[in-house]
């Protein structure tokens, strides 16, 4: 089915900022419905979920204006022109945690608030990690924690993280990217004593956290 669009008549820019820009768009919808909508254009973002190889991930804080309180978070930031999702998501990583990864690992591609805001989301796991100096902006200040799965999701269900895009991300990460994992353990093929004995121990350690 051919993708169905709306008509722009005309289109009027209200605001530039930094970070985005807010256009006044008259349009007539699929449907002939003919309305004036106000969009905020984002140029797109990136998520990390940093995942150790004891099974714990990592967690920002840090103070939000726009709600008036700390949250805590999975790494996150906007994706610079040209810049492709994977190497976003790498560059937030370093700058806000220190950490680099071996692995990246494509989650989840959402549209995070189609009401008035174009944004498209990249989520993502990073495996692998490797410490090192964090790079943060100088507008930042974040404290990093790590947490076993168990204390996300108990900071879920209390309502101590709160970030929409977080919770997506990691109870997407703990209904298929985990149980994926534990379904290839349990056809994984005979190989050498060594390497089994590896995977077994990292999943026990994995499971174990949870």
């Amino acid at each position: 089915m051919a993708k169905q669009r709306a008509k722009i008549l005309k289109s009027k820019v209200l605001y530039t900022g930094k970070v985005f820009r807010l256009q006044r768009d008259t349009v007539i919808e699929p449907g002939g419905v003919r309305a004036d909508r106000d969009i905020i254009v984002h140029p797109g973002s990136v998520v990390v979920m940093p995942v150790f190889e004891d099974g714990r991930v990592l967690l920002i804080r840090q103070y939000r204006h726009t709600v008036g309180q700390f949250l805590w978070e999975f790494v996150a930031g906007r994706k610079e022109p040209r810049e492709t999702p994977s190497v976003a998501a790498r560059r937030e990583l370093l700058e806000e945690t220190g950490y680099t990864a071996r692995r990246l690992r494509k989650m989840l591609h959402i549209i995070p608030t189609p009401g008035f805001v174009n944004e498209w989301m990249w989520i993502f796991a990073a495996e692998g990690l490797v410490e090192g100096t964090a790079q943060p902006e100088e507008d930042e200040k974040i404290t990093p924690r790590i947490f076993t799965l168990k204390e996300v999701d108990a900071m879920i269900r209390s309502g101590r993280l709160r970030d929409a895009k977080s919770i997506a991300g990691f109870l997407y990460y703990m209904r298929y990217v985990r149980v994926d994992d534990r379904e290839h353990f349990k056809t994984i093929s005979p190989g050498p004593q060594s390497l089994r004995n590896k995977y077994i121990s990292n999943l026990f350690h994995l499971c174990t956290q949870s």
